[in-house]
């Protein structure tokens, strides 16, 4: 007889933040915010940063006000994190049978058929992701997945009675954190959707569990009812043990300053287009279009607004950094207008497939043999020795109009020349 399905919802805690404490001991019970691109509003706050900024205030805003409340902010420092979140994941998968990570700070975990308190299995857990990363989590428990998060929701809400981990596979437990569970906190649950059901008498999660699935389903979409019956314990979603290729990949960033020259924003496209590639490659896929576009500020009313992109139609699907590069660049030219002010670039690859499934001409060209293991070695040696260690000659080291990022952290754990270091 097969077992009812067990999912568990582990969520690190303020996790920018998180991995800004971990090398900052000195800054334990001290508030911290992370900022955006060009340091320009707070995207991630501890807990106790909370009561003191909005996310999303713009940071000269509240730069004043941050001051005076003794809150320490830091320019985003995605190195940092995303090697933080690898080995979070990596601790996680090495203790079940099977993961889904969701983001760069949430995993899902399967734990059918696990013989032991899963209670106890889950602070097992919290406290050996907290001695081996120094990142705190919250582990939520349930039969279906969107339970597991409302768990997740309740554990971290209520942190000193659940010690970060609670477990509603029962169903007296199940039914208080739903009774006393907004209907807005729901996973998928949105402001619009939340307003729609309070208006039918849906407040809480309860509500939504016990509200007929199929007039939920007839009002609004097969989503909402899902969740319903997921609230009731009825498993509708599964895990996905691998994500499917993206169908699109764009990279786009703010330039640190105004550009004026058109040689400056050929270099930031070049670095984009090889930040685009490299994440093609990673995934296996090649393109056949391209997108790429520039724009000035589109706030300040004293200046000229201008936005304009050009599409690329590539001679043959490719991944060649090399290719997509001049391409790109001979866009830009095309787009560029001198005597305005440009603040952003992006690169957008499109009609993304894997190899083969083109079905195009015969006789068309397609990229070189010879060209597919420059991409390879190129790749194999920045993943040894950092992003850029080889990169197109367009692409400048240390470029005047990159990001601003005054307030970076070292990278720690990725660039062997900012290791931690710790004087007796």
């Amino acid at each position: 007889m097969r077992s009812e399905p067990i999912f568990a919802l582990i969520d690190c805690n303020a996790f920018y933040a998180s991995c800004e404490r971990v090398f900052r001991p000195d800054l334990a019970k001290t508030p911290i915010v992370v900022l955006s691109n060009n340091d320009g509003c707070v995207i991630a706050r501890s807990y106790d940063a909370k009561p003191f900024v909005k996310m999303g205030e713009p940071y000269f805003q509240a730069r004043e006000k941050l001051r005076r409340h003794g809150v320490v902010a830091f320019s985003s420092n995605y190195a940092l994190y995303g090697d933080m979140s690898e080995r979070v994941m990596t601790l996680i998968e090495s203790m079940v049978p099977a993961t889904e990570v969701y983001s760069i700070d949430e995993c899902f975990a399967e734990l059918t058929g696990m013989a032991q308190d899963l209670t106890l299995f889950g602070h097992r857990l919290r406290l050996r992701i907290a001695q081996c990363t120094g990142i705190p989590v919250g582990v939520g428990i349930a039969r279906t997945k969107t339970l597991a998060k409302l768990a997740n929701h309740t554990a971290k809400r209520l942190q000193r009675h659940t010690g970060g981990v609670v477990d509603i596979t029962d169903p007296v437990k199940r039914d208080w954190v739903l009774r006393n569970t907004a209907v807005k906190e729901v996973w998928g649950i949105g402001r619009k959707m939340t307003a729609h059901l309070e208006g039918m008498g849906i407040r809480t999660a309860m509500d939504l569990a016990r509200a007929d699935a199929w007039t939920l389903r007839q009002r609004f979409n097969v989503v909402v009812e899902k969740t319903a019956r997921e609230l009731a314990g009825t498993p509708c979603l599964e895990l996905d043990d691998v994500d499917p290729p993206k169908q699109e990949i764009c990279s786009s960033r703010m330039f640190g300053m105004r550009l004026s020259e058109l040689a400056p924003i050929k270099q930031a496209v070049a670095t984009y287009v090889g930040r685009a590639a490299e994440k093609l490659r990673a995934q296996g896929s090649v393109c056949k279009r391209m997108r790429v576009s520039i724009r000035t500020g589109m706030f300040n009313p004293n200046e000229v607004h201008h936005a304009q992109g050009a599409w690329v139609e590539l001679p043959y699907p490719t991944c060649d950094t090399l290719l997509l590069t001049r391409l790109a660049t001979d866009a830009v030219e095309r787009i560029f207008r001198p005597g305005l002010r440009y603040s952003k670039a992006e690169v957008l690859l499109m009609d993304l497939r894997q190899p083969g499934d083109f079905s195009g001409d015969l006789f068309a060209p397609r990229q070189s043999v010879a060209r597919d293991r420059l991409m390879e070695v190129m790749d194999s040696i920045n993943e040894r020795w950092g992003r850029g260690t080889v990169r197109a000659a367009s692409v400048p080291a240390a470029p005047d109009w990159g990001m601003k990022r005054e307030m970076m952290s070292q990278s720690y754990t990725t660039r062997i020349d900012q290791l931690w270091t710790v004087r007796g």
